[in-house]
């Protein structure tokens, strides 16, 4: 018999405090497993009214999928946290989109009625498993020409894309950065980001005093508030001699996860959870791999063309800053303005980090609260570029939308 489309919805996000990678880094000595139960568990917590034995499935994404990132994380992780043996996981690679695609990919399920609810997230540690590590390209992809050299390594990306939008400075890049940073920081200070941060306790070693301790992280550690223009000015582009791109005008090397509940809005209503986003439509998009920041823009036009909306409709925006000039080349093609109030509200990965595979959920609790608080918004996006040349966005429905404010 026909099946009907169910409303899917998302109920709740929690993360991790984002870290910087490396041996300096606050999850030097945690592993990434153990950062995706911790938020699987804080899920549960704050919704006491979800039977785990309801969960259907659990989607956990890693870009790098080896060492303590392998072993088939959405199972694994499940066990772990302690969800009953009879919910099954499995794991999902779209590199930066990685949660994103948990998201969507479990959605689906949702709508089609495979799902009721079911678990989405993801985890990066790149202090232990760098980008690319262990991997090996096809020599076919340089040798035959099907991809540009530059597409294997993001920076050169984001160069190329500087050489694709020429009224796109260095000058504009860093400012775009020192706004992101401002944004961070007084989101923080308002108490907007610390809701869905998981405390995680993390052990501390001074080689230098021979000691080892114990801490809890509660705040992230990439930030970088009081930033300035002239701090930026005299960074290196360490992509490209004489470039634009820096490590003030970038997200960073990262650890962190995230994770998330979806399901049908039914279920949700009947199950006393809350709903904080619905889900209108979601896309993924192609480009050449050399300009992969190039990708929320096709992406954004296909999800907008699926839900019969146009970029005047989308009230907020939470736009993955991979590279400020990827934010700023989306920015440029809808005509919207570098500062526009409704584009990352509290600031985004420039600032709080990107731990790849896990920022798609991020992006989703972030609006999931501006939602909250701004009910005259009906519409909002995330979206991000993904590597080797893809672009992700899914479109959400403020479920507070008041008809008789403003429609957007």
């Amino acid at each position: 018999m026909p099946r009907t489309v169910r409303d899917v919805v998302f109920v709740d996000g929690v993360r991790t405090p984002f870290g910087k990678a490396g041996p300096k880094g606050i999850y030097h000595e945690t592993r990434a497993d153990d950062l995706v139960v911790k938020a699987i568990r804080e899920l549960l917590r704050r919704n006491p009214d979800l039977d785990p034995k309801k969960i259907d499935e659990v989607a956990i994404a890693a870009t790098t999928q080896i060492g303590d990132q392998g072993l088939t994380l959405g199972r694994t992780a499940g066990i772990l946290a302690g969800l009953p043996q009879s919910v099954p996981g499995y794991s999902i690679d779209r590199m930066c989109a990685g949660a994103l695609t948990a998201v969507t990919a479990v959605a689906g399920g949702v709508a089609f009625g495979a799902y009721d609810v079911a678990l989405a997230g993801g985890v990066e540690h790149m202090g232990r498993h760098p980008m690319g590590e262990g991997v090996d390209p096809n020599p076919r992809f340089v040798s035959e020409k099907l991809v540009d050299e530059s597409a294997l390594f993001m920076g050169m990306t984001a160069e190329n894309l500087h050489d694709r939008y020429p009224t796109i400075t260095k000058l504009r890049a860093d400012e775009y950065a020192v706004r992101s940073q401002e944004k961070a920081a007084k989101a923080y200070a308002d108490g907007k980001i610390q809701q869905d941060l998981v405390p995680i306790s993390v052990r501390n070693t001074n080689e230098a005093a021979g000691e080892t301790g114990w801490g809890l992280v509660t705040t992230d550690e990439p930030m970088r508030p009081g930033t300035t223009l002239e701090n930026l000015a005299g960074l290196k582009t360490p992509f490209r001699t004489h470039g634009r791109v820096t490590a003030g005008n970038a997200a960073g090397l990262n650890d962190g996860a995230t994770a998330a509940i979806i399901a049908s809005e039914d279920f949700a209503r009947e199950n006393n959870l809350p709903v904080k986003m619905r889900l209108v439509s979601y896309s993924f998009a192609g480009v050449e791999p050399e300009v992969m920041g190039y990708g929320p823009i096709p992406a954004t036009e296909k999800a907008l063309a699926q839900a019969g909306l146009t970029i005047e409709d989308i009230g907020l925006f939470e736009i993955n800053e991979a590279f400020a000039v990827q934010v700023l080349a989306f920015l440029e093609h809808y005509g919207i303005a570098d500062d526009d109030a409704r584009v990352n509200q509290y600031g985004g990965a420039i600032a709080f980090g990107h731990p790849l595979a896990s920022s798609g959920v991020r992006l989703m609790t972030q609006l999931a609260r501006q939602f909250e608080e701004q009910p005259h918004v009906r519409y909002g996006l995330t979206t991000m570029c993904v590597g080797f040349g893809m672009g992700a966005t899914v479109i959400w429905e403020n479920p507070n939308f008041n008809a008789e404010g403003d429609s957007k």
